[in-house]
């Protein structure tokens, strides 16, 4: 089990540094994308000191609260996107029988074909979140380290939500809308105060959608540190990462080569 865990740890390891690699190559473009991403992320700060001057807090949360939710909600999907750049290609690789030179490899398919290509503007968010985290929280490195903790965390959840409706398509054909709209949903979802959700929207972004396992209970636990929130986040966290490994290789079963053809035709 540890040494499966180390080789996939090693997988990603080497498609990170050959993807930075191949994207420094051309390094006005990575720049320029890079900035492009933090200029876009920090215009919402303005937004939110502005609406946050005629009101003293939204759902419980007052503008730094409301921060740390975009701070720790754009690391993780800046972490998501630098590592695990396929991820919103799965669907689009299913369905033009694009798995095949993966399916000949040996490595672990799964991590294989979504380690195998990067986001460069996903930099732009992780820049984003760990200097809009210091300028709100202060430098503290235990804090810092926590912070950094819990965007992994976030990441993992996250890509795993992707990887799971992407997988859809091997069962139901193109999945491609739904992984879209579940994208839109995840991002909205863990960037507003968890007081404005109600009733089964909040029922939602604990299960279907875990979008609050993401930025919203990190956040609480930031502020106040509970051991027993701490466990549930790391199973919800475990648990999210084996059913979409699980649910993908299901589904691989069903997978056909050659769909590019058929589809052709």
């Amino acid at each position: 089990m540890l040494t499966e865990v180390k080789k996939t740890l090693n997988l990603i390891a080497k498609y990170f540094c050959f993807n930075l690699s191949a994207s420094m190559e051309y390094r006005t473009s990575f720049i320029i994308q890079t900035f492009g991403m933090i200029i876009n992320n920090a215009s919402f700060i303005f937004f939110w000191w502005i609406l946050f001057e005629n009101v003293e807090s939204i759902g419980g949360y007052g503008f730094k609260e409301v921060m740390m939710l975009w701070a720790i909600s754009s690391v993780s999907y800046g972490i998501s996107f630098v590592l695990f750049g396929n991820i919103r290609r799965i669907t689009h690789m299913i369905v033009n029988g694009e798995l095949d030179p993966y399916l000949l490899q040996p490595k672990d398919v799964l991590i294989n074909i979504i380690s195998s290509s990067t986001v460069v503007s996903a930099w732009g968010d992780i820049l984003y979140g760990i200097i809009l985290f210091i300028g709100i929280n202060g430098v503290n490195l235990a804090d810092f380290l926590l912070f950094l903790f819990f965007c992994t965390t976030g990441a993992l959840i996250f890509s795993s939500v992707l990887i799971l409706v992407n997988s859809l398509t091997f069962y139901m054909g193109n999945s491609q809308g739904i992984s879209g709209l579940v994208l839109e949903f995840m991002i909205t979802f863990s960037i507003y105060p968890e007081g404005i959700y109600k009733g089964v929207a909040k029922y939602i972004i604990y299960t279907i959608i875990p979008a609050a396992f993401i930025s919203l209970v990190p956040v609480r636990l930031l502020q106040y540190f509970s051991f027993k929130w701490f466990l549930v986040l790391l199973f919800f966290t475990a648990a999210w990462i084996i059913f979409a490994y699980w649910f993908f290789y299901k589904g691989l079963k069903k997978y056909e080569s050659g769909n590019l053809i058929v589809n052709k035709l």
